[in-house]
């Protein structure tokens, strides 16, 4: 971004000619403007938080974000409750929370991941690539009600940016500092789970119940365990609504994409929760 312009090294010849020029504009005796010295600090457009980032070490990450889905299916897949729906509720509720069930497997497992950023593309790649993009044949369009989470358009990775990284980071930290137990990571992931909410829903009322028998056995087990801390249900809830912010885009594009590509996450998450894993 032209906030954080001056505080890289630019070696391009059009860069030097620019910037020559709006020096000799200014009026002599006059430092740098504001926001523009090396002394200035941050960058007030936010730019710094929408810089692409990709994973440092992509199949060491992918290879326990894939094990942690596993995982977590199988969770899913052994909640009696669960099993009683018909096989549209299950997917339904399945396609709408894979994402934040995910992350919370990734705190439980403590899987660290490291990021790191990546080169954006000059002007001409853009305006070549869009080029090349706009001659070919258009893709075909999705079939009608099926969801896809890949990036729009088909075209290459869309990398996830700065700010949505931290935010996932942030997630786990957050959980990682509350030390939450196995049992009451199992409650979170049923509160999680059955969101009544969801649209196309039939089975709502059940699954109302279903999640506030969840949030009942979680208190309780707070309430019995730690008795001497009267706030960890509400810092509970606190760690809930953090996954409201969770992006399954953005856990797609990070953790699925480097090893198998475009990926259509609801056709694999059909196969897997039909599978016995």
């Amino acid at each position: 971004c032209r906030c954080c312009a001056d505080g890289r090294r630019h070696s391009s010849i059009l860069y030097n000619i620019l910037r020559s020029q709006e020096r000799a504009a200014s009026p002599a005796g006059q430092g740098p403007r504001r926001g523009q010295g090396p002394a200035s600090r941050g960058c007030p457009c936010g730019g710094s938080r929408r810089r692409r980032v990709a994973l440092r070490s992509p199949q060491v990450a992918c290879k326990a974000a894939s094990a942690v889905l596993v995982k977590t299916l199988r969770f899913v897949q052994n909640v009696p409750c669960f099993q009683e729906l018909p096989l549209d509720e299950q997917l339904l509720l399945v396609r709408s929370c894979w994402a934040p069930l995910l992350v919370l497997g990734l705190a439980q497992d403590r899987v660290h991941f490291e990021t790191v950023e990546s080169a954006e593309p000059s002007m001409l790649q853009r305006i070549l690539t869009t080029r090349r993009q706009g001659e070919q044949t258009p893709p075909r369009g999705p079939a009608p009600g099926r969801h896809h989470h890949g990036p729009a358009g088909g075209g290459g990775p869309h990398l996830p940016s700065a700010g949505e990284i931290q935010a996932i980071k942030g997630f786990l930290a957050k959980c990682w500092s509350l030390d939450i137990s196995t049992k009451e990571y199992a409650y979170l992931k049923g509160t999680v789970l059955f969101n009544p909410d969801l649209p196309g829903l039939q089975c709502t009322q059940y699954i109302e119940g279903l999640q506030r028998e969840a949030q009942q056995a979680l208190n309780e087990h707070v309430r019995l365990i730690h008795r001497g801390d009267e706030a960890r249900f509400a810092k509970l809830n606190v760690v809930l609504s953090l996954l409201r912010s969770i992006n399954a885009n953005v856990i797609a594009e990070l953790f699925f994409r480097p090893i198998i590509g475009a990926v259509n996450m609801d056709d694999m998450l059909l196969e897997m929760l039909c599978a016995k894993l």
